[in-house]
């Protein structure tokens, strides 16, 4: 027999390949500590990468969920570090709160302003963007400096009035630490402990939350 007849294929809907997938990560999962926000969270996360891992590494600062509810139904706006981040979250579900997403990295002042500072650009993207106003979720997937440039800027600022800030940059140099520093910092914030994160989970985290909103 060829192998590839040897593939057994579930026969579903397309409208039921979403539903079937959480189902299955929900079952294989098994019991979990989350509340069930954080565990909406989680489980698009595992959607999105296909990594049960980040069940043990998805930390929640206490009260992150519900700033970024109320930011979302406040129609605040989403600042994300790279340009994957804003591709992959559901801006038409965010439209309807009146909120929109932005992305600095591509702004030519950025690039000079970087060029002649020495510094990367998504970290000043990121100070712009914040420097901009209106921002109620920062998401970051990408870069560590950025991460770091915002938790200094923001801790320097009221943190009642700061922006939630998911911090998911993926790496070997500075991911880890940038993620730990956010952790242990006064802010409001979702991130994943260790090297392990990305865009498509930077953008997961903001769908599973612009979903919970609208529930």
């Amino acid at each position: 027999m060829d192998n590839m007849e040897q593939v057994q294929l579930r026969e579903i809907a397309p409208a039921d390949i979403e539903a079937a997938s959480f189902t299955i990560i929900a079952d294989e999962l098994g019991p979990c500590q989350l509340p069930p926000a954080g565990f909406a969270v989680l489980q698009r996360v595992i959607h999105a990468t296909g990594d049960f891992s980040f069940a043990d590494t998805i930390r929640f600062s206490p009260g992150a969920i519900d700033a970024a509810l109320a930011a979302i139904r406040d129609g605040r706006d989403i600042l994300t570090d790279v340009t994957m981040v804003a591709a992959g979250i559901n801006k038409s579900l965010l439209a309807g709160w009146g909120g929109s997403v932005h992305c600095r990295l591509g702004d030519p002042a950025v690039a000079e302003l970087a060029r002649s500072t020495g510094r990367t650009r998504s970290e000043v993207a990121i100070e712009e963007g914040l420097a901009a106003g209106g921002v109620g979720i920062l998401a970051i997937g990408n870069a560590p400096t950025a991460l770091v440039r915002a938790i200094r800027l923001l801790a320097a600022s009221d943190p009642a009035n700061a922006p939630v800030v998911i911090g998911v940059p993926v790496g070997f140099v500075n991911a880890a630490e940038s993620k730990m520093l956010l952790h242990h910092s006064p802010l409001q914030h979702i991130t994943s402990l260790g090297r392990k994160g990305g865009s498509p989970v930077a953008a997961a985290m903001v769908n599973a939350l612009l979903r919970l909103a609208a529930a």
